[in-house]
């Protein structure tokens, strides 16, 4: 009874219910063995996910398992994922949002809160279905965002969206103005989103653009760089004051002869871009947490590009 639980579990995309258990006649001391044994994880009363695929999930991943449980779980077809659970449901990336809690919509009239979920007005919201689960629009959930979190949230998010072209930034911003329960709040809202970029690459990239205009640079995106002859000679993640290249190390690791063979590729480019009177900072996650220190290494390269007279332009 328990194998065809789990291949239920399979066929629904990693997720079961305390019902699909008794429907398949698991009674409790059966299903609680499971959760012991770690072939089931508990992600809220009554709904489970298959341990195999949440083990290596990704918090956002872990996000949508446990959005799609809930809502099997409660089995209201009138409800749907919304805010950060919605665009976890739709593979986009999070940053600083709690992701322990599941955002839904339903026939109340006042959010209500309950351990691990928040229920949401209706508002007539359109629906849509991912992988079997129903969920507002990418731009709903982006308008919701911006409404209720903070900046960098927000723009991780859109800046994902915008690149793969599952948003519209004109209909995101009309929802905003929308569903703001205030000018205020719309207002600031706005001033977020319009930092977007469908350039970025990355949520390291985007997360560095936003430390370096919190710093009072100039930048830009993804800039191609030419040589003297109008050659590319490369596209670089971000290009401060026209003068410093900033490139963002995410999980780049150097092992091996491909590794070797990829560091000294770097090298070489980074000498040809000095050469071109270009500065060059690289950064890494830790790096992030340090905003002094970026500021540090910035304003060098910025004084060193001053120095040698070389401050070529984009």
């Amino acid at each position: 009874m328990s194998d065809r639980l789990l291949a239920l579990a399979t066929a629904q995309h990693g997720v079961v219910s305390s019902p699909d258990a008794t429907r398949l006649d698991v009674d409790p001391n059966a299903l609680a063995a499971l959760v012991d044994a770690g072939t089931l994880v508990r992600v809220r009363r009554g709904a489970y996910v298959l341990g195999t695929v949440w083990a290596p999930a990704t918090p956002e991943r872990r996000l949508d398992l446990r959005t799609r449980a809930v809502l099997h779980a409660r089995g209201r077809p009138h409800e749907a994922a919304t805010h950060q659970s919605a665009l976890a449901v739709h593979g986009l990336p999070l940053h600083d949002v709690p992701l322990d809690v599941v955002d839904v919509c339903g026939t109340v009239t006042r959010v209500r809160r309950a351990s691990g979920l928040r229920i949401h007005p209706t508002a007539d919201l359109p629906v849509e279905t991912v992988d079997g689960c129903r969920t507002v629009p990418v731009d709903v959930a982006l308008a919701q965002l911006a409404l209720r979190g903070g900046r960098d949230a927000v723009v991780v998010a859109t800046d994902r969206a915008l690149h793969d072209g599952s948003c519209d930034l004109v209909r995101v911003t009309s929802l905003v103005e929308q569903l703001a329960e205030s000018p205020r709040r719309a207002t600031r809202a706005l001033r977020w989103m319009y930092l977007a970029d469908p350039l970025s690459e990355s949520v390291g990239e985007t997360r560095t653009r936003l430390m370096l205009i919190d710093l009072g640079h100039d930048v830009r995106s993804q800039v191609r760089i030419a040589d003297g002859r109008g050659a590319v000679l490369a596209r670089v993640d971000l290009l401060v004051e026209g003068c410093v290249v900033v490139e963002f190390d995410g999980l780049v690791k150097y092992e091996g002869a491909e590794g070797r063979a990829a560091l000294a590729a770097e090298k070489v480019r980074e000498d040809r871009l000095r050469a071109l009177g270009y500065e060059v900072v690289r950064l890494t996650w830790a790096d992030l947490a340090s905003p002094q220190r970026v500021a540090a290494l910035v304003r060098a390269a910025l004084d060193r590009a001053a120095a040698r007279g070389l401050l070529p332009g984009p």
